[in-house]
């Protein structure tokens, strides 16, 4: 209890201090994990509502054991093959993205795809089977059906970007693995909490994750707001 009352101290005095580290760490974290997410949305709610709208697809089955296989594929096996392509001699080298912001985007963004896909393709199934025959009865066409159904699955969706955000943002290993922690450069709030945890310093690890854990409950709070008003626009 001392030691969460030491940590819960160390947050509040660091975030007022307006300590310039921090304030770098937390905005780099910012701008890697929303850069991941927006791109595992752009990417993925696509494909999982495509998915979720084509009924009988060619090799359903497979594409399903890939899309489960990735969702629970473990990050550091991500990180691990991340670093292969990016490495010098990866087919990817040439980038010279290894241990770089780019890198943990990357994988930030291999991890979310599977579960993004797969948590729109859920909210897409949740909904009346007999809406999109009903629209197309009536004439509708395809971009039109998809987005009544899409506007159906609101609150699934951004449920889905939700969760998709709280698995990146909360991500260590394979951004450790492909980011390497390079103060300054790399170093997010997830790496910053190992490495203080490593140094011995319980009551700062404990504050990092108490600051973690409030940009991850602005980021739902803003998300809710946005469910809110467009309820209230519809």
């Amino acid at each position: 209890m001392h030691t969460l009352l030491e940590a819960l101290n160390e947050s509040l005095s660091l975030m007022f201090a307006l300590d310039q580290r921090l304030i770098s760490i937390a905005i780099l974290t910012l701008r890697i994990t929303l850069s991941s997410l927006a791109l595992s949305t752009i990417i993925g709610l696509p494909i999982g509502t495509t998915l979720g709208l084509a009924g009988r697809i060619p090799a359903r089955g497979l594409i399903m054991a890939l899309l489960y296989t990735g969702m629970g594929l473990p990050p550091v096996v991500v990180g691990l093959l991340v670093f292969v392509l990016l490495s010098r001699s990866g087919p990817l080298g040439y980038l010279e993205w290894l241990f770089s912001p780019n890198a943990m985007i990357l994988a930030q963004t291999t991890i979310a795809l599977p579960l993004i896909i797969g948590l729109s393709m859920a909210a897409i199934g949740s909904v009346n089977p007999s809406l999109a025959p009903q629209l197309r009865a009536l004439g509708a066409t395809r971009l039109q059906i998809a987005k009544t159904v899409l506007l159906e699955t609101r609150h699934g969706m951004l449920a889905a970007i939700a969760a998709t955000y709280g698995r990146i943002v909360a991500e260590v290993g394979a951004v450790l693995l492909v980011g390497g922690n390079i103060e300054t450069k790399t170093r997010v709030l997830t790496t910053a909490i190992v490495l203080e945890t490593r140094k011995g310093s319980f009551a700062l690890a404990l504050g990092l994750g108490f600051i973690l854990l409030s940009l991850t409950f602005t980021a739902n709070i803003i998300l809710l707001r946005f469910g809110n008003w467009n309820d209230r626009r519809n």
